[in-house]
């Protein structure tokens, strides 16, 4: 009888399959998506993917931190960022009518700061709401810039027409700012950004020596744009100028946009909130635009959050939960 002298085929390659893993460096960075489901009232969700298309839910879907501020107590249109000293900053519409936004942070996405409510708006008696702020990170200047959608009733009246009014509840957005460098204190807020018509969820890409803020469009009449469009700037803090046309697909409505460099290309998610599903557009230049939205796999029920690159051993930490999925 032949004695084998090496062991069968199929023993040998998954010898070598592990060989190869054991020698393969270990992965820098994944990319997480901050969200909410539902009207944010159980809090915040994360999901994660490898390479930007096909997302799980961590936690088995559960969320991580319950909202406890805010008129209402929501936790919706929650923005993560890593800031430059490793701590994870989270702002996120606290209320439907509330003059404030919510703030929290953490180091790990497990452990939580208390959580506050930012009166961003209360210098203003007729504020509407604080909607879908974001922070960003200014490296020259040193500080966040948290930035957002108001309605200040009266304001902007050349926007305000009876019929857009009669399809809005009354809104008239523009996107309004604050800085701040220790979240304790906080510059007076001013008039962020102005496109000359119902602006809303704004949020800032970094691309191409550039800062660029991607902002929907709530125009209804006489013809709903309800779409995406792009400005830029040689600082985050603007002015922002060159306002693009829109890029989201034609006839889609889209909204809650957030941005992330993948691979050689920048993907712009959105909601696609009247199909109850999310979209994607790509590019690598920001003005020629492929829709990718075929190739989404995202947690059901995934509502407008913030995506973003972390360390692959934040997400090893946030895997190993007993209801991870």
């Amino acid at each position: 009888m032949l004695t084998l002298l090496f062991p069968p085929p199929t023993r040998l390659l998954a010898t070598a399959a592990a060989l190869l893993l054991s020698l393969a460096p270990a992965r820098a960075a994944d990319y997480l998506f901050s969200y909410f489901t539902n009207n944010g009232e159980d809090g915040l969700h994360l999901a994660w993917s490898t390479d930007g298309y096909t997302w799980a839910a961590l936690n088995g879907g559960k969320s991580f931190l319950a909202p406890k501020v805010g008129k209402e107590k929501l936790m919706r249109d929650p923005c993560l960022l890593l800031g430059p000293d490793g701590t994870f900053r989270m702002v996120w519409t606290d209320s439907w009518s509330d003059k404030s936004i919510g703030y929290a942070s953490s180091k790990d996405l497990l452990t939580w700061s208390e959580q506050t409510a930012v009166p961003v708006m209360a210098t203003e008696p007729t504020a509407r709401n604080c909607w879908a702020p974001e922070v960003d990170y200014d490296a020259k200047q040193g500080d966040y810039v948290i930035f957002w959608a108001t309605t200040i009733t009266g304001k902007f009246p050349e926007t305000a027409t009876p019929e857009d009014q009669a399809h809005e509840s009354g809104y008239n957005h523009r996107i309004y700012r604050t800085t701040t460098r220790d979240f304790a204190t906080f510059t007076p807020t001013q008039l962020f950004y102005e496109p000359g018509f119902n602006v809303i969820d704004a949020t800032m890409l970094a691309a191409n020596d550039r800062f660029w803020l991607i902002v929907k469009d709530e125009t209804i009449t006489p013809v709903p744009k309800k779409n995406l469009r792009l400005a830029s700037s040689d600082s985050p803090e603007g002015p922002f100028t060159n306002l693009s046309a829109p890029f989201s697909p034609a006839g889609v409505w889209a909204e809650g946009p957030t941005a992330l460099k993948v691979g050689d290309d920048y993907v712009v998610y959105y909601d696609m909130y009247r199909d109850h599903k999310y979209g994607a557009v790509r590019s690598r230049d920001l003005k020629a635009w492929e829709d990718v939205s075929a190739r989404l796999h995202f947690p059901a029920g995934m509502r407008h959050g913030t995506a973003l690159a972390v360390p692959h051993a934040v997400v090893e930490k946030l895997q190993a939960l007993p209801g991870k999925s």
